[in-house]
């Protein structure tokens, strides 16, 4: 490696180390993270609405929908948690009800430690829920049947070794770049930037050449006390015959 590319290196490493150590800190930190975390699985059983003879398909959609708002009602869960064993308020928060506003049609899910355990909570309230629905079907005018039991999952849905990981590591990307950026602007930002040229008073740039320069005025030829007294040779010649003819007159 030639002596530019390792000054090239180690300027890179002296402004990018930040993220170059946040980015596997933060990867790092998130696998931990999903071996640290509680195993959870997560299976799905679905209730169907069915109308009866003098009802209608929409009727069955609504219905549906309704009965998907209610499932965490006591008065559904109580028969769930006497058949699993799991107390009322530890089964609430591990069951969610998903509605379609197309299909008449309840989906269920239970969560637990165990896919076992996860079937059964699954299943449990299923069953209560049918038998909720049927209870008031001559009211309702229509009556719930259990389309699908859960079955067991064959993986955990949380936690994700993989989605933490990555997780990790953008978080760690974006401390990292964070504290560059602090980094470099607490070190100045770099050189001052160099101030403007002032313009010439005279209206003149500074890259004006010498020949686009005006020219001074050549100065003015003061006569000397000589010169201006002594009289000139023509005027000494027509003085000298006008003494002569004095003279002679005299």
């Amino acid at each position: 490696m030639s002596d530019t590319s390792r000054n090239a290196a180690r300027s890179i490493l002296r402004r990018c180390w930040p993220v170059l150590a946040a980015v596997p800190l933060g990867a790092a930190c998130g696998g931990a993270y999903a071996l640290a975390a509680p195993v959870q699985y997560q299976a799905n059983a679905y209730v169907m609405v069915v109308p009866q003879a003098d009802g209608d398909s929409a009727t069955a959609v609504n219905f549906a929908q309704a009965y998907g708002r209610v499932i965490a009602q006591p008065e559904i869960l109580l028969d769930a948690s006497a058949s699993t064993g799991v107390p009322l308020a530890q089964l609430t928060p591990l069951i969610q009800a998903t509605t379609s506003p197309d299909a008449p049609m309840v989906q269920i899910t239970g969560s637990a430690p165990t896919a076992a355990r996860a079937a059964a909570e699954a299943n449990a309230v299923a069953s209560s829920l049918v038998t909720f629905g049927n209870d008031a079907s001559k009211q309702t005018r229509v009556h719930l049947i259990t389309f699908a039991a859960a079955a067991r999952p064959a993986a955990a849905s949380s936690p994700s070794r993989s989605l933490d990981v990555a997780v990790g590591g953008a978080a760690g990307l974006l401390v990292g770049g964070l504290g560059m950026m602090a980094r470099q602007s607490g070190t100045g930002g770099g050189p001052a930037p160099s101030p403007l040229p002032q313009p010439r008073s005279d209206g003149l740039s500074d890259d004006a050449s010498a020949d686009e320069l005006p020219a001074e005025p050549a100065p003015a030829e003061t006569p000397t006390p000589d010169s201006a007294s002594a009289p000139t040779s023509t005027e000494a010649g027509s003085k000298r015959p006008r003494q002569s003819a004095t003279q002679a007159r005299r």
